[in-house]
């Protein structure tokens, strides 16, 4: 078989492994992928679960033989999505470093190939969960059918608690599956348990799959994880037992730690830990450490690359491998930037999608190169792992923690060429409003655009050439069918829904109506 007859399929290894070897420029985009270095004993379903949170997945093909494999995703967008994402981060399988990249064949034909049921097999059974027409395996049958549509609320117990777990480590670890809402920790019949709130219901889903019955450390800690009957959760206060991530506003009440240190020599662990945050002695963090024998889940957007829990997340700071930074900083060092075209307001709308950013200074000997101070530790770890490897005006940016605790405005007569900007106060912070609904809709750069605040009188035509004018290719384009003040816009590319989010984001429609724009998870 080779690659040039189109019956054949991708049953074919030629051109997709000569690009390895450097003697051919990368492929250009496609929605199917090729895998690398996949484990032997890898499922198809976990496979599939790499490229789950970018959309659909068409089709699979695994070539164990060679540790490879090949994934169709429904849109090229979505492969885009997922590639970008991948890029700077790299997925683990079974503890594994995976490579992806764009393969030479536009789709898969794997008809009359053999041993092929058990993909196919995979590919039903997750479509069949993202439709809401099956319980997902594992559910337990005393909920009844458990389908997407129901709780976004995830009951979690902790068994084997010989080393504590605080509400900062579960947060770190549920994040990898999407944006997580609200947490509450407590203790009942002697067992650490936490309810914790995700955006949406099937992040709680894919959730569940992955970690029901894993350890977060080795030999312990052991996720036990049910479906809450609860379908919100109500938080008071932001403390070490419970926080709610949309409102910085609320109160720390009593403030208590959630487990006082004592309580770990209750759990039956004495002469292990001496003390339970002088880091764990027999426990080796166990999640995304690629030699660990415990948890290893692929990134999801909306979360960290490949989790190291060191002791210091024991007190609540995680410590991010391949980041000098400090954990828990809010300034961002954003680097290869193009100079000829950013600007500090630019940098503060495409970072504000992801939080409130207060200051930003773009630095006068390297240009390229700017700071990035976000509301708090969270929003900028969000920033940082959805624009990280996206390319804008022409150069992959990369952003990271700082060394910086604040960024610092010039002094009084200083010469700084209008390159720090304080935006504190700026009327376009989108989440300044407790518990506003720009919480729940935090989505990956891409392709479409969504629209709002669109005043009557301004038609299709007139934001298709507003877009238009401002350089980009518009494909596609739908308002709301129950709310005109909204519509969908679909690009050429993500960079140029970037750039466009930049430029026309609050830009004036007349009638006092400022347009809105954000990253849309739909595609039209």
């Amino acid at each position: 078989m080779n690659n040039s007859t189109p019956s054949s399929g991708v049953y074919a290894n030629g051109n997709d492994n000569k690009k390895f070897k450097g003697d051919r420029p990368p492929c250009s985009p496609s929605r199917v992928l090729h895998l690398r270095k996949i484990p032997c004993d890898v499922t198809e379903a976990e496979v599939i679960s790499l490229g789950l949170p970018f959309g659909k997945v068409t089709n699979l093909l695994m070539l164990k033989g060679k540790s490879q494999a090949f994934l169709e995703m429904a849109s090229e967008e979505a492969a885009v999505t997922m590639v970008n994402y991948y890029t700077p981060v790299t997925p683990h399988l079974r503890s594994q470093p995976v490579y992806i990249q764009y393969s030479n064949h536009r789709e898969l034909k794997t008809d009359n190939l053999p041993n092929q049921a058990r993909a196919q097999a995979a590919l039903q059974a997750v479509s069949a969960v993202q439709s809401g027409n099956l319980s997902l395996p594992g559910a337990p049958s005393n909920e009844g059918a458990v389908l997407p549509g129901q709780s976004p609320v995830l009951r979690i117990i902790i068994e084997n608690l010989f080393y504590p777990v605080t509400l900062d480590v579960l947060h770190q670890i549920f994040s990898k599956f999407g944006t997580v809402l609200k947490i509450i920790t407590f203790t009942k019949n002697n067992q650490f348990q936490a309810l914790l709130q995700y955006a949406d219901p099937l992040n709680a889903h894919y959730a569940k799959m992955a970690l029901d019955g894993q350890n977060i450390y080795n030999a312990c800690c052991t996720l036990r994880i049910d479906f809450s009957k609860l379908t919100s959760l109500n938080v008071k206060y932001n403390n070490d037992k419970s926080r709610d991530f949309t409102r910085i506003d609320l109160p720390t009440g009593d403030g208590q730690p959630s487990l006082e240190p004592p309580m770990a020599a209750a759990f039956g662990a004495p002469g292990i830990i001496s003390s339970p945050y002088a880091g764990a002695a027999g426990f080796a963090p166990a999640i995304g450490f690629p030699q660990a024998t415990g948890l290893s889940v692929p990134a999801v957007p909306g979360a960290l690359g490949p989790l190291t829990l060191t002791s210091s997340a024991v007190t609540g700071r995680m410590a991010i491998p391949g980041a000098s930074g400090i954990p828990g900083n809010s300034v961002l060092l954003v680097t290869n930037l193009n100079p000829d075209f950013i600007t500090p307001h630019g940098l503060f709308i495409l970072f504000g999608v992801y939080g409130d950013v207060h200051r930003v200074k773009i630095m006068f000997n390297k240009k390229e190169n700017a700071l990035v101070q976000m509301a708090d530790a969270s929003q900028a770890q969000l920033a940082m792992n959805h624009l990280s490897g996206q390319r804008l005006y022409g150069k992959v940016l990369r952003a990271t923690l700082s060394k910086h605790q604040a960024v610092q405005l010039p002094r009084e007569g200083q010469e700084d060429q209008g390159l720090t900007k304080d935006f504190s106060n700026s009327p376009l912070h989108r989440f300044k409003k407790p518990g506003s609904k720009n919480f729940q809709n935090i989505f990956p750069p891409s392709a479409t655009l969504h629209l709002s605040n669109i005043p009557p009188s301004v038609t299709m035509d007139d934001l298709k050439n507003l877009f238009t004018e401002a350089g980009c290719s518009v494909k596609a384009f739908k308002f709301f069918q129950k709310d005109r003040k909204m519509a969908l816009i679909q690009l050429g590319s993500v960079e140029e829904a970037i750039q466009a989010l930049i430029e026309l984001h609050n830009h004036d429609l007349g009638e006092n109506h400022h347009l809105r724009v954000s990253f849309s998870k739909s595609t039209i």
